[in-house]
């Protein structure tokens, strides 16, 4: 029997020596149907050159604009779909595969089974034996996602089969192209944060199970101020978070829910405001507050020029 054709997304923005340690990584992959397709996302510091150069043989689609992790994710997922890809799958720019990380996702989606996005176990690429994320959770108290298991150690999972989770993390995982073609794309409003989390609830609610697997292992590049958020990261998870409470909550749940999320983001605006010692987070309070009425003016996408100015005073 062929195998299934595996066609795997690295979308790059600015950041060619994490893309090209990930293509690198991916080479050594030992899935003889794995086919990828780098994207990038409209750079302006040379990587799309740099990536030509090492992997000229790689597809290389170019963007003419930033289309955030959504829009520049959706360009390499309608191109594997035009290809006849089996299974798309979408992994960070800013991670490191084993080697044999596609055939344990393979085997939990192959036919037989519960049809299934799946992702791996992703671990801290500077602390290759400890767990980042096995799956993630939604707390529909506050609407807040979180990691599973993060912390623990890698070996405690090794025996462990696959495992359903609320929702797969976006840094890697897998679907078949039924999923993509019953559940549509990635919502572009959002843009950046909240994406994957909005399409696997929707790919839930058609039927689609998400699985964690153990035996399959990624690394991903985290960053010691991974907490230092800055201003645009305040901006958009805000705002997505709004969006997508607004989408998957209805009648009085969602009004309640809403009405916390905001509350406590008030909270934390009039703190920044008043405490002297807070004085350096005022770009943040302007973000959320330009959060909140984008929101409320249904806004979406990009960040306009006015909250830009805010989040990003250096950019052109």
């Amino acid at each position: 029997m062929t195998s299934p054709s595996v066609f795997l997304i690295v979308l790059n923005w600015n950041n060619a020596p994490d893309t090209l340690e990930c293509l690198r990584s991916l080479v050594r992959a030992s899935y003889s149907g794995l086919r990828v397709t780098v994207v990038d996302n409209h750079s302006d510091d040379g990587s799309a050159e740099a990536i030509r150069r090492e992997f000229p043989n790689l597809p290389l689609l170019e963007t003419t604009a930033n289309l955030g992790y959504a829009g520049g994710n959706n360009v390499g997922i309608r191109y594997a779909l035009a290809q006849g890809a089996d299974l798309i799958g979408i992994l960070n720019n800013d991670t490191v595969v084993d080697p044999g990380f596609l055939e344990p996702l393979l085997a939990a989606c192959a036919p037989g089974t519960r049809p299934a996005v799946s992702c791996p176990l992703i671990c801290e690429y500077g602390r290759p034996e400890i767990t980042w994320a096995l799956g993630a959770r939604i707390d529909w108290a506050t609407g807040v996602t979180t990691r599973l298991h993060p912390g623990e150690a890698r070996d405690a999972w090794s025996q462990s089969g696959p495992q359903d989770v609320d929702f797969v993390s976006g840094t890697a995982f897998l679907a078949p192209r039924q999923a993509f073609e019953t559940v549509g794309l990635l919502d572009e409003g959002f843009f950046l944060y909240y994406e994957e989390t909005d399409w696997c609830l929707r790919a839930r609610q058609s039927g689609y199970g998400m699985r964690v697997v153990p035996a399959s292992v990624v690394w991903h590049k985290v960053s010691a101020s991974l907490g230092q958020c800055s201003p645009a990261t305040d901006y958009y998870m805000l705002r997505n978070q709004l969006l997508f409470i607004s989408r998957h909550r209805r009648g009085w749940s969602r009004r309640l829910l809403l009405a916390r999320t905001v509350l406590a983001n008030l909270r934390t605006i009039l703190a920044y405001t008043l405490r002297p010692q807070h004085r350096q987070r005022r770009p943040h309070r302007d973000a959320r507050l330009l959060a909140l009425r984008d929101f409320f003016r249904g806004r979406y996408g990009p960040m306009g020029p006015d909250v830009t100015a805010i989040c990003q005073p250096t950019s052109k």
